[in-house]
């Protein structure tokens, strides 16, 4: 028996639906009048759609209103008429939502200003909107209702979370990345963070509006990523890391075959050419789990002409730098640092977590041969996200990798409302790499590497 089954059958053993619906008891929370008879309609109405065609069931749009339909229906049947109209249109929105969607979270998830979604536990729902963190009104009705809702997310893609296995990393169809946890692990109940990804990619137009980068940065950007330079995007979590990656891959000529892969695939690559990997947790006997690193080598054999992976962690470093010094020019990745040179000696460990034993200078020369550029991103205290550095990689000085910054972003001071205040400039310097730019038939004008302030 599952988890959620071990708890469904404990809550059956102390309420039955006869008990829920002789009067409007408060939910455990206090907070919804009609919580029992809710989860009682709730039943009937799974009960009631069990009878019509398949081809219903499959559009959502006549489901939800087949759903309305009912739950009016058992309001006048039940003697519920004194129900306020538009309590009624709650009951029935929410009723929807729980067996089309994904419960409370729902509407969160269909607002397109909030881009991440935290449940702590059933009585606590977080938001961040505008870069911002705020507490909703939202809550489940208790530990199994946010169970039932994180197995409803991870079932369709192979995925499991239980007593054995409380950690999973998944997506909704979206693309938005899921993370769950549940007890004993998590001490305030089963918790799900959600990272929204919006509807349409982001093009590299919205990140120039949002402040995140200039335009000159973009379109020396887009030079660098059709020249095949070898790219590593750097930042802390929630910096936009996955974000910028997107709006480089759209830089990919259209002719090119693309390999992509991920955790949990997010990319939204727009390409005809795109082939997606993602890789597998091992099975209820431990068995059977299929890593970045092994779909890294797997993707060599494969022809890409790009490869693409979500984020470098582990021991796949290594065969993404042997990649890139292989004859694989245009690689794209991420990775968690807190600046270019972090962002050097995190890969010098992760290629040491390969466990080959190679010394630190052999790492070193690798790293420094295959990347040629790192952006560095950063989420400022205001919630706006930045590109801090774009630093090239020069090559080796005696035991030590040379970075040069060709562009970073100064912060000068606060706002009393908060918002960061700053500049981007350029440091003048022209990149060692502009010959193999120009050998691609790319010619940058000679002004975006003079010393400016945008």
């Amino acid at each position: 028996m599952s988890l959620l089954e071990k708890l469904e059958s404990k809550k059956a053993a102390g309420n039955s639906p006869g008990e829920q619906t002789k009067h409007q008891s408060l939910s455990p929370t206090g907070r919804d009048p009609y919580a029992d008879l809710k989860a009682h309609w709730h039943k009937k109405v799974i009960a009631e759609l069990k009878e019509i065609p398949a081809e219903d069931k499959e559009n959502n749009e006549v489901l939800s209103k087949r759903i309305e339909q009912l739950v009016e229906q058992f309001i006048i049947e039940e003697g519920n008429s004194h129900i306020p109209r538009l309590d009624r249109l709650r009951i029935a929105g929410e009723i929807v939502d729980e067996i089309t969607g994904y419960g409370p979270i729902t509407p969160l998830l269909r607002d397109p200003d909030i881009s991440e979604v935290m449940v702590n536990g059933p009585n606590q729902v977080y938001v961040e909107k505008n870069g911002r963190l705020t507490l909703t009104e939202v809550f489940f009705r208790d530990d199994d209702h946010v169970l039932q809702i994180i197995e409803r997310i991870v079932a369709p893609i192979g995925r499991r979370i239980d007593e054995s296995m409380p950690m999973v990393d998944a997506r909704l169809p979206d693309g938005s990345r899921v993370n769950a946890i549940i007890p004993p692990l998590a001490l305030n109940g089963p918790t799900i963070t959600i990272r929204k990804f919006s509807r349409d990619p982001f093009t590299v137009d919205d990140l120039v509006g949002f402040g995140t980068m200039t335009a000159e940065m973009a379109q020396f950007l887009e030079a660098c990523v059709k020249a095949r330079l070898n790219i590593v995007v750097s930042g802390g979590t929630g910096s936009g890391k996955t974000t910028t990656l997107n709006v480089l891959s759209s830089f990919i000529p259209s002719t090119e075959r693309i390999i992509t892969i991920e955790d949990a695939a997010e990319l939204q690559l727009r390409q005809p050419h795109v082939l997606t990997l993602e890789s597998r947790p091992p099975n209820i006997e431990g068995k059977g789990a299929i890593t970045i690193r092994d779909l890294v080598r797997n993707s060599l054999r494969m022809r890409p002409d790009r490869i693409v992976v979500g984020e470098v962690r582990s021991g796949e470093a290594l065969d993404m730098l042997q990649a890139m010094n292989t004859g694989h020019d245009g690689s794209l990745t991420t990775g968690h640092a807190n600046s270019p040179r972090d962002m050097l000696s995190r890969l010098e460990t992760m290629v040491m977590m390969a466990g080959m034993d190679l010394p630190v200078r052999a790492i070193r020369e690798q790293i420094a041969s295959a990347i040629d550029l790192i952006i560095q991103q950063s989420r400022l205290r205001d919630g706006s996200r930045r590109i801090t550095h774009l630093t090239e990689v020069q090559g080796m000085e005696g035991d030590v990798i040379v970075l040069q910054d060709l562009y970073n972003f100064h912060q000068t001071g606060v706002e009393p409302d908060g918002t960061v205040k700053g500049h981007f400039q350029s440091t003048g310097i022209r990149p060692k790499f502009i010959d193999r730019l120009e050998a691609s038939g790319i010619k940058l004008p000679p002004e975006l590497f003079q010393p400016s302030i945008f």
